[in-house]
């Protein structure tokens, strides 16, 4: 079923991800005391009382700002699209704003069903100051405080009151869809390439570093099928990474790295791979995903200098393996039409299961070639997908180096390709 879409809106700072992490009860958004911390769509889903919709938070709406304002606000409209309610968020300790007008009067022109939310009645004192906003033609507010709870449970009565009945979809779960998430560092532009790949302008996009603040989740219908793909905020060494928003996105990052089937690690080609971006492989590599390396602002790279970019990429990434590495420019689109390939193909092998018989044919092979020092691999199984696991039942210990070269042989001789694998070995 095709859950319904509970759109949060407003201007910033008047307490929007404060309200769906109080309605999801559980910290999913990126909350500080200062405006302009959530600037992506984010939605969750929420349940009350036996109903299940999704929570859409989206960045603080303003009539008038910078280009990256525009940007975050023009995120807001457009999510009005998909909205079946939209809640409109208002601050009862400023009183009524310009802004609040302003959106109010953009909701109203959406067609959409509206329900206007005093955030802040902290107390039974604060009530009378709701009566304030019925100048915004939107009815009458709704009075909650994000913060304590209080009204919370009373606003989401009225809310699933609103809500229409579920509809049928053709998909009806997103259980087993591959999920993709994209890591780097600040300002190599991941989010310019995920919008790219997606072809909608789903992430805010500035040449400021740390403009994405959270992980953001969209689905993508390709001809191989549906992927997840992540977008996440750019991760900077622990020294250089503020307290509060940036850190807890980093966290977010990180979560995004572990619930991911596979990691697209965006290095800036200008720079080359850095300390940081070795850091983010050994990561990748712990959470056990495939990796696909993605060089990006490749056609800024003087030819001359293109080697020394490869070399480094080579030296610092030894930690995916084999993992592909490809040259793209996420802003004008070339080389961006070679990564669901690859997507796919690491997907593909991270999936593979090999037959006892052709496994065991591949074991003797290469012990014909070459002989374990002192030991034998009597035979081998395969004990797991996810990545592909294979037990070596041994006479005895098997040096590491031997070990390489059993994993080696094993992927070259299957296409493993570039996909985690786990060799266990047991005497006997």
């Amino acid at each position: 079923m095709s859950k319904p879409q509970v759109v949060i809106v407003g201007r910033p700072n008047v307490g929007k991800s404060s309200l769906l992490n109080r309605v999801v009860q559980r910290r999913v958004a990126v909350v500080e005391e200062h405006p302009g911390v959530t600037r992506d769509r984010k939605s969750v889903e929420a349940e009350w009382n036996g109903t299940t919709f999704d929570l859409v938070d989206t960045g603080g709406w303003l009539a008038k700002g910078s280009e990256l304002d525009d940007k975050v606000s023009a995120q807001s409209i457009r999510a009005l699209d998909d909205a079946d309610l939209v809640l409109l968020v208002v601050d009862v300790a400023v009183g009524v704003t310009r802004e609040d007008v302003e959106i109010a009067d953009v909701v109203r022109r959406s067609g959409r069903p509206v329900l206007l939310v005093a955030n802040k009645v902290d107390d039974a004192s604060h009530e009378p100051a709701i009566w304030e906003f019925l100048e915004l033609g939107l009815g009458e507010p709704v009075a909650v405080s994000a913060q304590h709870g209080r009204g919370a449970g009373d606003l989401l009565d009225v809310v699933v009151a609103r809500l229409p009945e579920p509809t049928e979809r053709d998909d009806d779960d997103d259980d087993g869809i591959t999920s993709v998430a994209l890591v780097g560092r600040p300002n190599v532009g991941k989010s310019t390439l995920f919008n790219k790949m997606i072809g909608e302008d789903r992430s805010v996009i500035h040449d400021m570093p740390g403009t994405t603040r959270d992980a953001i989740d969209t689905v993508v219908e390709t001809e191989e099928g549906p992927l997840r793909f992540i977008d996440t905020a750019g991760m900077r060494r622990r020294a250089r990474t503020e307290r509060g928003a940036e850190q807890y996105s980093v966290l977010r990052a990180l979560d995004a790295l572990d619930r991911a089937d596979i990691a697209l690690l965006v290095i800036d080609a200008t720079i080359g791979a850095s300390h940081q971006d070795q850091r983010l492989a050994e990561r990748i590599s712990a959470a056990g995903c495939p990796a696909v390396v993605v060089l990006n602002k490749w056609d800024l790279v003087d030819v001359d200098d293109r080697p020394d970019v490869l070399a480094s990429v080579g030296e610092r990434l030894a930690f995916l393996g084999t993992a592909p590495v490809l040259k793209v420019s996420a802003t004008s689109g070339k080389g961006v039409h070679s990564i669901l390939p690859a997507i796919f193909e690491s997907e593909a092998s991270y999936h593979q299961r090999i037959a006892t018989g052709s496994l065991n044919r591949a074991i003797r092979d290469l012990q014909t070639a070459h002989p374990a020092p002192g030991a034998r691999i009597r035979y081998a199984v395969q004990g797991d997908i996810d990545p592909p696991t294979f037990t070596l039942f041994c006479s005895a210990r098997l040096p590491a180096t031997y070990l390489r070269y059993v994993e080696r042989y094993l992927r070259e001789k299957f296409e493993l390709g570039s996909t985690p694998m786990k060799l266990r070995v047991r005497l006997g």
